[in-house]
């Protein structure tokens, strides 16, 4: 008889606690703080607050779950069911999936830990597939398995608004912030596998939203072998804040890509206060 197995994730999944409910996955919210006090992305502070007090200038600070608040979890978990999925975002971009890791060596095997190097919508999707992976027979160790060899089988880029926030966070030089901010330059990140990097500038939204899509359309084309006929990918779009530019992006990218359910999902506060408001962001990973 085949295991019962639960999926766990963290809020980084750009899933909130009572989103995960109904898609059968346990999600822990990430925490951070806010002058000095501890909240958890969207179970004590909404989305508008969170905004609201970051645009206002107030000291955001990122943290991990606890060792407590992770164990808790799988304790519970373990009453009802024989082994756990954890899914934690990218070991590249936080050290809560090192965490996870050495918690779990006092399970006995029952907690497997996945590093598939993912974040956002695309690990959103890592944490649907388990749950097909599960309906398919498969046991936690074969489902870590499969989805670590599929770990860079996807792609995010993402248009950032402002560069102010990542002047703050230390990731860009006061006198680079400066000169782009003159410029008006919107920088195009790319996310694969565990690095962030700089893809691409532009001057305009409409610009940064073009070298998005034509990213997207040559991944889709010479890394996974997509075609007219051949639909074998997600995709997927996040955001920050500004849910109305969001929309009109996905508008435009469903012209772009005729034929595809593409999900638009708010990206988790963690992430969104190094980057602040107005960022749009899409992504593609390849179908399990």
């Amino acid at each position: 008889m085949s295991s019962k197995i639960a999926v766990v994730t963290d809020s980084n999944a750009s899933m909130t606690v009572a989103e995960g409910e109904e898609l059968g996955i346990t999600v822990i919210p990430m925490p951070f703080f806010i002058g000095g006090k501890e909240y958890l992305d969207s179970v004590n502070l909404t989305q508008e607050e969170f905004y609201e007090r970051l645009k206002g200038g107030e000291e955001i600070h990122t943290s991990q779950p606890s060792p407590e608040e992770v164990m808790k979890t799988w304790d519970r978990l373990l009453e009802d069911y024989d082994e756990i999925i954890h899914i934690p975002m990218s070991s590249g971009l936080s050290g809560s999936c090192g965490s996870a890791y050495l918690l779990a060596q006092h399970y006995d095997d029952k907690v497997q830990v996945v590093d598939n190097q993912r974040i956002s919508v695309t690990l959103r999707q890592s944490c649907l597939d388990a749950r097909e992976l599960i309906a398919k027979g498969m046991s936690a160790r074969q489902i870590k398995d499969e989805l670590e060899r599929v770990k860079f089988e996807s792609s995010i880029y993402i248009m950032i608004d402002t560069l102010e926030y990542l002047k703050k966070g230390g990731r860009l030089t006061p006198a680079a912030a400066a000169i782009g901010t003159l410029l008006r330059i919107k920088p195009v990140l790319q996310i694969q596998g565990e690095k962030l990097d700089s893809f691409a500038k532009t001057r305009t939204v409409q610009g940064g939203k073009e070298i998005i899509m034509k990213a997207i359309k040559n991944d889709m084309e010479t890394r996974f072998g997509c075609s007219d006929k051949c639909h074998n990918v997600h995709l997927e779009m996040a955001f920050t804040h500004d849910i109305a530019a969001a929309e009109q992006f996905k508008k435009e990218a469903e012209e772009f890509f005729p034929g595809y359910e593409i999900c638009l999902k708010p990206l988790s506060l963690s992430i969104a206060c190094h980057i602040g408001p107005g960022a749009l962001a899409m992504a593609v990973s390849k179908k399990i």
